[in-house]
């Protein structure tokens, strides 16, 4: 009668055994106690044994091995080097079983920090100061998961225990997991079944969701702090003309970094000299200095309701911004405009510029408007300028034959009444403003032609620039000229907003560097141009993103605010649609396949502050005829 012949074998770090089916010198073909059948090396065989069968060989061993006494099998064990059958004799004192056998092989492989593996079999005992260094490791670990286990009760109760303060605002960025204070934030969300943010707002970590996304955007793109580092600021430079002009620039009421001012002097024999002054840092802040790194490094300034954290430092932008009452160094495009405001003649300089005023929109467009420039105006400080602007902006825009702005949409100025950091606690106020008034046009169709036409004077002379380019509907950043088929300019180069934006610093750099007849500090193919292109445009994207969110999050709180429970919205597409008076987009689960255009009365069901939406569900859909364009009313 053939005696059955099984194996104990080591694979993919584990221990199996199973039957041999054909036996080689090298190879054997075995069957699992699943059926499965398979070849093994001969090398991965740790005993032949007759009995018990296969399936019943480790299910039996392993309750022995529970029994075992690792310290006590690390007492009796030698010195030496030794493979388990050895030791199972010794521990035995008789020839042991399978079974036997594979119990002690089980207690020492689970034993890694009193016995150390030397092969196939084969063992080692740990030193004595190993074993205590070990052993008190694994009494330290044992504690700590006893103090993790407290925290995560204290938090799924609802409570921040003092030692994971500190550690509540790094959960939101990309946190070390193998710390025991981030492990207790995650044990604990997981089993309240609820999102890192939310646990944290539960606790009293964080006071606000405002706070929340606030950080996490600080981790993602200021991971070490917002506050500048402490640098001297460039003198003005003392050589430049001085421009015979009263310039006066136009911004909203919260703008501090004044970028651009404009100008219009009326020549002998008729016409006009048109003068578009853009700040000048680039003449004082140089190529590769500590101010250069900071702008690098932030690449534009952050805007976001109710603050903004500045490309270049408070000091920085006081001494070149284009202040009103002050001389401010500036680099001048005038045009020659005749009667008829035809452009005749063009010239740019670096120059010393008189900023006569700072003109607010809100003091101006009560009485400079869509409704009023085609009549008498009232007898107010550059209303004779403005006036000529305008018409002088109307007649660049029929020239490119695009509109300066999308007629009929709105943008939304947001007013946070307030400290931020009890955001909800402040009163926020937004104000719809309707692309395309007559001040809109003339700021946006003067910086067209300024943009154009530097970028077009920088193409000419073969000097590197960054384009920001548009073709076949795509829009992007380049260093060589292309169209910008969305303005329908030959080419475009954002130049009007060196305080403000990276790329438009480098471009004036490269602009001044031109003027002066120097040699520019970037050559048209230079890496570092190529590097500054990309990174401005991730991050430009990355900052206006967030911008968007916390608009959505102003919006939110606004309806709060207001207890607002139902409000019309406007269907765009499919179940997308905008609330009537906000910068606000929701989907609508379950709306009916209704015309883009069609205004709806939605009822609000609740706010997410941290996932930044309202859930909301249809009301009525509002008969054509009381269905009243409510896009600017709030």
């Amino acid at each position: 009668m053939r005696v059955a012949s099984y194996i104990l074998f080591e694979e993919d770090g584990g221990f199996k055994a199973g039957g041999v089916l054909v036996d080689n010198e090298t190879t054997l073909q075995v069957e699992m106690p699943s059926g499965k059948r398979g070849k093994i090396k001969s090398a991965q065989i740790l005993l032949r044994f007759t009995s018990p069968a296969p399936g019943q060989l480790l299910e039996t061993a392993k309750p022995l091995a529970d029994e075992m006494d690792a310290a006590f099998l690390w007492e009796v064990a030698g010195d030496a080097e030794f493979h388990f059958l050895d030791f199972a004799r010794d521990y035995y004192g008789d020839t042991p079983d399978a079974t036997q056998a594979t119990a002690l092989l089980l207690a020492l492989h689970s034993a890694p920090v009193y016995f150390h593996r030397k092969g196939k079999g084969r063992f080692r005992k740990a030193p004595a100061d190993i074993l205590r260094a070990a052993l008190a490791a694994l009494e330290k670990k044992r504690e700590q998961a006893l103090v993790v286990e407290r925290w995560v009760d204290s938090l799924t109760a609802g409570n921040l225990p003092s030692e994971l303060k500190p550690h509540a605002g790094s959960l939101l960025g990309k946190p070390d997991r193998n710390k025991p204070e981030i492990k207790a934030f995650e044990m604990a969300a997981a089993r309240l079944s609820v999102t890192a943010p939310e646990l944290l707002l539960r606790v009293g970590a964080l006071k606000s969701a405002y706070e929340i996304h606030y950080r996490v955007f600080l981790q993602d793109q200021f991971p070490k702090g917002t506050a500048f580092p402490s640098v001297q600021i460039p003198a003005l430079p003392v050589d430049l003309p001085e421009a015979q002009v009263h310039a006066f620039s136009i911004d909203d009421a919260n703008t501090t970094e004044v970028d651009d001012a404009l100008s219009v002097t009326p020549l002998p024999g008729g016409g006009w000299r048109v003068g578009i002054h853009i700040a000048a840092p680039g003449l004082a802040i140089t190529h590769g200095s500590p101010l250069d790194a900071i702008a690098r490094a932030r690449l534009s300034t952050v805007y976001m309701p109710g603050h903004k954290l500045t490309m270049l430092p408070d000091p920085v932008v006081a001494a070149y911004t284009l202040e009103g009452g002050e001389k401010r160094p500036a680099l001048s495009l005038y045009f020659t405009v005749s009667e008829t405001l035809a452009i005749t003649g063009r010239e740019s300089r670096a120059e010393w510029v008189h900023i006569a005023a700072n003109l607010r929109h809100h003091e101006i467009e009560p009485w400079f408007n869509a409704g009023t420039v085609e009549g008498v105006l009232p007898d107010k400080p550059f209303r004779d300028e403005l006036l000529l602007l305008w018409r002088f902006a109307n007649v660049c825009e029929a020239r490119r034959g695009k509109p300066s702005s999308t007629q009929g949409f709105y943008d939304y100025d947001f007013a946070i009444d307030g400290d931020l950091s009890d955001p909800e606690a402040c009163r926020v106020t937004i104000r719809p403003r309707q692309r395309g008034s007559p001040l809109d046009k003339l700021v946006a169709e003067l910086m067209i032609l300024a943009n154009t036409t530097w970028g077009g004077l920088l193409a000419e002379k073969g000097i590197a620039c960054l384009y920001r380019a548009q073709v076949d509907g795509k829009t992007r950043m380049s260093t060589t000229p292309q169209p910008h088929e969305g303005l329908g300019v030959p080419q475009y180069a954002w130049m009007t907003s060196p305080l403000r934006r990276y790329c438009d610093l480098v471009n004036q750099w490269q602009l001044a560097a031109c003027l002066a007849g120097k040699p520019p500090p970037f050559a048209p193919r230079a890496s570092e141009l190529f590097a500054a292109m990309r990174d401005f445009e991730t991050t430009y994207t990355a900052y206006a993103e967030f911008q968007h969110r916390m608009e959505r999050y102003w919006c939110l709180r606004w309806l709060r605010q207001e207890t607002r429970t139902q409000v019309t919205a406007t269907v765009r597409r499919d179940d997308l649609v905008k609330f009537d008076g906000l910068p606000f987009f929701a989907r609508i689960p379950g709306l009916p396949a209704l015309p883009s255009g069609q205004t709806i009365r939605l009822a609000i069901d609740a706010l997410d502050f941290l996932a930044l939406e309202a859930r909301c569900r249809l009301l009525e859909v509002l008969p054509a005829e009381t269905a009243k364009a409510a896009e600017g009313r709030t």
